[in-house]
């Protein structure tokens, strides 16, 4: 091959190169969703986020006020306000509703059936909240590790979520800190019924 061939053999590998790397451009931008995470004291909110963060679980510290976390998934990412659940604490939750896109609810399953009771009517209440009823809820199940945990099935007729739920985007996960896959998929549903709600919304 003469040396002007391989020189335009070179120069057509350049320009490929090129084209490849000036039409691909840079990736797409993830989609960003506000989310506030509700549940009480002792449910395992701070734990679960901060395992999907990557973070040391022995420096999670219970979370008295609010804090703010962005959780990174490969199609988005989920900036997620977590209110503390303490008695004196939850009845500001709804201070801190407005511009939030979905909702993740976290639940002791293995707790005493005093603090179920309460859990029930927090769900009830985000659920039926006029700045929340329309919006994505994800409800994880937490401790599912533990001897005490109840089922999903024990959970949904006790707190009555078919009924109260009806029409709603809704999930009901169980989960442990034990199966990060798990909770993964959990965020990956609720993902999707995000987008779902988006596309809904650039039809109207």
């Amino acid at each position: 091959m003469s040396d002007l061939r391989i020189t335009e053999a070179f120069l057509y590998m350049d320009y490929l190169c090129f084209r490849a790397l000036c039409c691909k451009g840079p990736p797409p931008a993830r989609p960003e969703y506000d989310l506030v995470c509700i549940g009480l004291t002792g449910s395992g909110k701070t734990s679960l986020l901060s395992k999907l963060c990557s973070e040391n679980p022995e420096n999670v510290v219970s979370t008295t006020g609010f804090s703010i976390k962005a959780v990174p998934f490969q199609n988005a990412i989920l900036n997620v306000k977590e209110l503390g659940g303490a008695d004196n604490i939850r009845k500001y939750w709804s201070r801190y509703y407005q511009g939030s896109q979905g909702v993740i609810f976290v639940l002791d399953s293995a707790s005493s059936e005093d603090d179920l009771e309460t859990a029930r009517n927090e769900l009830h209440s985000a659920l039926q909240h006029p700045q929340l009823c329309t919006l994505p809820f994800l409800i994880l199940a937490n401790h599912q590790d533990k001897p005490a945990a109840r089922s999903v099935q024990e959970i949904k007729k006790y707190f009555e979520l078919e009924p109260l739920a009806r029409g709603k985007r809704w999930i009901l996960q169980p989960c442990s800190l034990d199966d990060m896959d798990v909770l993964k998929d959990s965020f990956s549903q609720l993902i999707n019924l995000l987008e779902e709600k988006d596309h809904e919304a650039m039809r109207m």
